[in-house]
């Protein structure tokens, strides 16, 4: 993804794709020296055909990650979402199938990734 990171502000809420799932997390800190994000996810939106899936990853753990692999996420496209998951109280813990979820997303994530820069080489 080619665009500015000067978005990457602590505060702002990022977005990563893939497939049909898009993660939504909170930047952190932008690790300017190694082009990293760290972010804290918030929830996980998977597309299906009569409504969006929303898992909430409010205490899932934080991740440091590419920044030139997250968007900007738009207000228009996130604030029903977020508004769905703060209204609930967050789990005292991320339960195992939102911890799942989000390790099988990142895993994919990253090995899409790493066979992008295998081609590229």
């Amino acid at each position: 993804m080619n665009i500015s990171l000067d978005f990457l502000q602590p505060g702002q809420i990022v977005s990563l794709e893939y497939g049909d799932r898009n993660l939504y997390a909170e930047v952190i800190q932008f690790v300017v020296s190694r082009q990293l994000c760290w972010v804290r996810p918030l929830l996980m939106v998977t597309l299906i055909q009569e409504s969006p899936l929303i898992t909430d990853l409010r205490d899932a753990s934080d991740l440091l990650w590419p920044a030139n692999l997250f968007r900007p996420a738009l207000d228009t496209e996130v604030i029903s979402l977020l508004s769905q998951v703060l209204a609930k109280e967050p789990k005292n813990e991320t339960d195992s199938a939102a911890k799942q979820q989000l390790n099988q997303f990142i895993h994919q994530l990253w090995q899409s990734y790493q066979e992008g820069l295998e081609i590229r080489d």
